[in-house]
């Protein structure tokens, strides 16, 4: 890729300043430099205060001389640039947006567009309260399945070593507390990031290994990007490994799972199947129920937190060669038999 003209990085990192200086507030030239560092651009200081020099000579920009650090923000009369603009709806989407996704993003990624979460507040809080715009956040809730936990606390410091190790590639070195209380130090290949409930987890490899562990980021004592970088392992696919149940506790084997279940308790597995495959027959006093689903401790989670309303659990391993036609089977249905199974407990 041909080098841009030195002029051209110019006139970028201008446009990338001009959208990071607020209207309702102050920004001082060194914030502006760290959110340009977030988000990968290399600039040092004194040229920022240059450019920043050069922009209230020429736009309605205001210089606070007041004190040091000077701040910088757009002039109350001025019209600004369409770029830091936001509507009620953009706004309405960035909120939405930095309360869902704070812990999906790098916290590099998360620091750089302080400002446009900040302005994204400012515009809505500005909005009459009687707009859709301003009740919608009122309107909305997002419910846990579960009984609601509250979060474990992780180290700011670590979620963002983590993330931004995970985001540039580059290996972690950890110390932490594994399950049993054991400190342990490690250097590890980060390779992806899930959020479960209200835990996060980094899915790695251990330097020296090319197996995958998790590692909860709240039992992380301390997390340090490195300077070596890695290739990500080609044969790893975080959705696969997902799949396969390695973040629910389980080994990757499937199974065919077989139960019944009290009628009233069981109506929303027709609105919500446990797989593709699964088969419901309504008998007199229950329901019927089989489906090929990855064997892991948070399904027996499941199936414990019915009590007596569930009873006749089988499961049969299902083979290899059998998996890929059984899995093919896409549609769940209603009113098919159900399969035999080897392995019983739980009689009622």
């Amino acid at each position: 890729m041909p080098k841009r003209p030195p002029t051209l990085e110019t006139t970028l990192v201008t446009i990338e300043l001009l959208r990071r200086i607020p209207r309702k507030r102050r920004v001082t030239a060194a914030q502006l430099h760290q959110q340009l560092e977030n988000a990968g651009i290399q600039r040092d200081l004194r040229t920022i205060q240059r450019l920043l020099d050069m922009l209230t000579e020429h736009f309605d920009i205001e210089r606070d001389e007041r004190s040091k650090p000077y701040g910088y923000r757009w002039k109350e009369y001025a019209s600004g640039l369409a770029l830091p603009m936001l509507t009620e709806q953009e706004s309405l989407l960035l909120l939405l947006a930095e309360q869902h996704l704070r812990h999906l993003l790098p916290g590099r990624v998360m620091k750089s567009m302080e400002g446009i979460f900040l302005q994204a507040r400012s515009e809505l809080h500005g909005v009459a309260p009687d707009k859709p715009a301003h009740r919608w956040l009122k309107k909305i809730r997002v419910v846990s399945p579960t009984q609601p936990l509250i979060p474990p606390k992780i180290a700011p410091d670590v979620f963002e070593s983590v993330s931004n190790a995970l985001y540039a590639d580059v290996w972690l070195d950890v110390v932490y507390h594994n399950a049993a209380g054991q400190c342990k130090s490690r250097s590890v290949m980060p390779l992806g990031l899930a959020q479960q409930g209200v835990r996060l987890y980094l899915v790695c490899r251990f330097e020296g290994y090319d197996n995958e562990r998790t590692l909860a980021l709240h039992r992380m004592v301390t997390a340090h990007m490195t300077a070596r970088t890695f290739d990500r392992p080609p044969d790893f696919d975080l959705e696969k490994y997902d799949a396969e149940g390695n973040l629910s506790m389980g080994t990757g084997d499937y199974i065919r799972l077989s139960f019944c279940i009290d009628k009233r308790s069981g109506l929303h597995l027709r609105e919500s199947p446990l797989s593709l495959q699964q088969q419901i027959v309504e008998q007199e006093d229950c329901l019927a129920v089989t489906a090929t689903v990855v064997n892991t401790a948070q399904l027996q989670w499941w199936l414990n937190g019915f009590g007596a309303k569930v009873w006749n659990i089988q499961r049969e391993v299902i083979p290899s060669t059998l998996l890929r036609h059984n899995l093919s089977q896409a549609q769940p249905t209603i009113g098919s038999s159900i399969p035999s199974t080897t392995t019983s407990t739980n009689q009622r």
